[in-house]
């Protein structure tokens, strides 16, 4: 049974040695962004106090903060976990629970935030074949950078998938949504979502991932308001020559139409809009790999762009034999 249910993701937070540099592009992003304390903080539209955090330093990646339904609910938790719960000194003040799972991430659960009313938030009105709502009148857009509405989820490579899967899901009630399998028997991964009960959660707030190289943040996503939305921000970020690094296209797990780009110290960050919703009645599935790196329609993963791009098929029976090869030196002399 898990010590707590959290309810979102909540931001994550990174170092880096230029936090004017930093600004620069979560501006251009869709962040409004401030800095006090030392530290640059960036907001979305969803009244929070902050998504993203910034501090001075070697460029890295720190961790992710997630959000508990209470302070009751952060004592429980560092009860089990013989710490302490102590103020929050950021912006929004609350409470923090500061943890670090296996692989060495800080995790910093929060509650008692002090947040702002949303902005205002326009429904899209798009004509299709079914329905057609926008009569008598033109869409014009401006151009301008995406609206970032809120932070959906987080990415982490890990080293070895079970065991961040039984702790993090003990410790914050993570359900499975899809299992990602290399090959039959051989899982890599998993997008976990919130146990909200009947209330509808995200498909995954962090997905867990076993793959080869170096642990650290595959990436952060951050919902926007609309695809017209999502696509002006795609244009404006080519007109202020950032690095883009995946996208446009529609995933299949989750089902968001996705659009990724790296800011200027390697972190990749996503803006994503018309994912799926999930409540904990819902049972979970196994993907394999290859339906991981494709997409429904859309620019093709990076991987598989090129030329030369290796077949799908043999990116997951390497992987599957790098995970069976690591799992097997895993093991004690008994249980081998």
């Amino acid at each position: 049974m898990a010590i707590i249910k959290v309810e979102d993701i909540a931001h994550v937070r990174f170092s880096a040695p230029d936090l004017g540099l930093m600004r620069g592009f979560l501006e251009d992003f869709g962040l409004t962004c401030f800095a006090t304390g030392g530290r640059l903080y960036g907001k979305g539209g969803d009244g929070r106090p902050f998504v993203h955090v910034t501090e001075p330093g070697e460029a890295k990646f720190l961790g992710v903060g997630l959000r508990a339904a209470s302070i009751a609910d952060l004592e429980a938790l560092a009860a089990h976990e013989g710490t302490a719960v102590e103020p929050l000194e950021e912006p929004g003040g609350g409470m923090v629970v500061r943890l670090t799972d296996p692989d060495g991430y800080r995790i910093e659960v929060v509650a008692g935030q002090a947040c702002e009313a949303p902005e205002p938030c326009a429904a899209p009105q798009f004509n299709s074949a079914a329905a057609k709502p926008r009569q008598r009148e033109t869409i014009r857009l401006d151009p301008a950078p995406a609206h970032v509405r809120r932070i959906g989820h987080a990415v982490l490579k890990v080293g070895d998938f079970r065991r961040s899967e039984a702790w993090w899901k003990h410790r914050f009630g993570f359900l499975t949504s899809d299992e990602i399998e290399a090959a039959p028997n051989v899982p890599l991964g998993a997008f976990m979502r919130c146990d909200r009960g009947d209330v509808p959660s995200d498909h995954h707030t962090i997905f867990l991932a076993q793959l080869p190289g170096p642990l650290g943040l595959l990436h952060a996503a951050f919902e926007v308001e609309s695809l017209d939305d999502l696509m002006l921000g795609h244009e404006y970020l080519k007109t202020r020559q950032r690095e883009a690094a995946w996208g446009v296209g529609r995933h299949i797990m989750g089902s968001q139409i996705f659009d990724y780009w790296k800011d200027p110290f390697g972190n990749e960050l996503e803006h994503w809009t018309d994912g799926d919703l999930f409540t904990a009645a819902d049972p979970p599935a196994k993907q394999t790999m290859q339906a991981l790196l494709a997409v429904q329609w859309g620019a093709p993963h990076p991987m598989f762009a090129g030329r030369m791009a290796p077949p799908p098929g043999l990116i997951a029976f390497v992987t599957a034999m790098q995970l069976r090869i690591k799992r097997l030196f895993a093991r004690s002399p008994k249980e081998a």
